[in-house]
């Protein structure tokens, strides 16, 4: 007890000597503190207003039923979406909360069937539009209701669960994945759809089922490769230079003085020579498959960059509910990852699991939280979670596909638009 007692008599000094002590420096340490946490939570505030009063429009692609071509044409409508980067002045970020505009690529499928949409504000409609069209003809593009509000808005419940998850990469962000480019065949030189696994998977749900696959995309800053991109291909060039924290550089230049101080008391003064570091030839320090790695990073990273956040959730009825499509949906997008370079994985943190104590209550909190982000097409997550993907790889994993290879399922334009014929009469 005397023990104890002790203790609790020493945890009590220690805690009315540091009321003391900030008693004397709270001006210091306190409005610092105030004011990051207002920014932080005013900052939030004002972009979901910002937010709200966006005027947002869904678009249905139906692709034509003779469409041959490769991703690349898809590349086309994310440089059309990049021009929408722009800065903003202070007044413009803090007071209306603005930011660079979003667009949100999703890929559906309910009981089977398969649909593509894009998500934008009604005033980038012509952007969406005016790049597919010259794209691909004979596509059709409808504006349709939201699909998020054919179900209930609180999941799960007595009638509804689900599964879910973000995804995020297995290295860092400049590292690619594997583009449409890595999908052809050698021998004949074909192209191997690379969402034809995962359109497979979305077309064998049965009634009371539904996948929704999200991407949602936000253009970078010009500077984000110049500077991100070098310290990866600087890395694997042996030119990394190790960053030091501020203390860190302090601790290493009290210990340079006093080292230096010893030297000039007690050593006589020696002039070395100066030693010049040769650098070998690149070809000579890098494996052949670390030059690919580069020469791919390097190649990435030269097209246009944009921040995206992509989620998977499976949803249905509770008597309908199966969740081995998860995996058969997770397996499908390990084609797109490389070893040697980059590939996608689920965030545990997002993931719809809990274990051990009130995993009931966590689980549920989990699943809604979720919802509500895919519902609010919100890029709000773990940051880790948030990665940065190239115009070739958003192609790669959302275009149009191949309707000589798809499943029946898939929505697809059943005859060939025309115009009117130019000598038709008027009268």
């Amino acid at each position: 007890m005397d023990i104890i007692s002790s203790s609790i008599i020493g945890i009590g000094a220690d805690i009315k000597a540091a009321s003391q002590v900030m008693s004397y420096v709270w001006f210091i340490i306190l409005p610092p503190l105030l004011f990051f946490t207002f920014k932080i939570y005013w900052l939030r505030h004002v972009q979901d207003i910002f937010w709200a009063s966006a005027d947002w429009v869904i678009l249905e692609l139906i692709p034509p039923r003779n469409i041959e071509k490769s991703p690349k044409p898809m590349e086309a409508l994310f440089a059309g979406f990049a021009g929408v980067e722009k800065s903003f002045n202070t007044y413009e970020q803090y007071v209306d909360g603005a930011f660079t505009d979003y667009m949100s690529l999703e890929l559906v499928s309910d009981a089977g069937m398969v649909h593509f949409y894009i998500r934008t504000m009604k005033k980038y409609r012509h952007i969406v539009e005016s790049h597919l069209y010259a794209q691909y003809p004979d596509v059709e593009i409808l504006e349709v209701p939201d699909y998020v509000d054919d179900i209930p808005k609180i999941i799960p419940n007595n009638q509804w669960d689900l599964w879910g998850a973000d995804f995020m990469y297995t290295r860092p962000n400049a590292y690619p994945i594997r583009t449409y480019k890595m999908f052809e065949e050698d021998i004949t030189g074909t192209m191997i759809d690379p969402l034809s696994s995962l359109l497979e998977v979305m077309g064998k749900l049965g009634p009371g089922l539904k996948i929704w696959f999200q991407i949602i995309i936000k253009p970078t800053s010009p500077a984000w490769a110049a500077k991100e991109g070098a310290k990866v291909t600087e890395k694997l060039k042996g030119r990394d230079k190790k960053t030091e924290s501020i203390l860190e550089r302090f601790w290493r230049d009290i210990v340079d003085v006093f080292s230096n101080l010893f030297k000039a008391t007690y050593s006589p003064v020696e002039f070395p020579a100066e030693k010049k570091k040769e650098e070998s030839p690149l070809d000579t320090r890098l494996s052949p498959g670390e030059r690919d790695v580069l020469k791919a990073i390097e190649d990435n990273l030269g097209k246009l960059q944009f921040y995206t956040k992509m989620r998977f959730i499976l949803l249905g009825r509770r008597e309908s509910m199966d969740k081995t499509f998860v995996s058969s949906f997770t397996g499908g997008l390990k084609q797109f990852g490389d070893d040697n370079m980059n590939g996608f994985k689920p965030d545990n943190i997002s993931k719809t699991k809990a274990d051990y104590w009130t995993r009931k209550t966590r689980l549920a909190y989990k699943q809604r939280k979720l919802l509500r982000r895919y519902r609010n097409r919100s890029m709000d997550g773990v940051p880790e979670a948030e990665m940065v993907m190239s115009s070739e790889e958003l192609a790669t994993v959302f275009h149009l596909p191949d309707m000589n290879v798809m499943a029946p399922s898939l929505s697809r334009v059943e005859a060939k638009r025309g115009g009117a014929p130019s000598n038709l009469p008027i009268e």
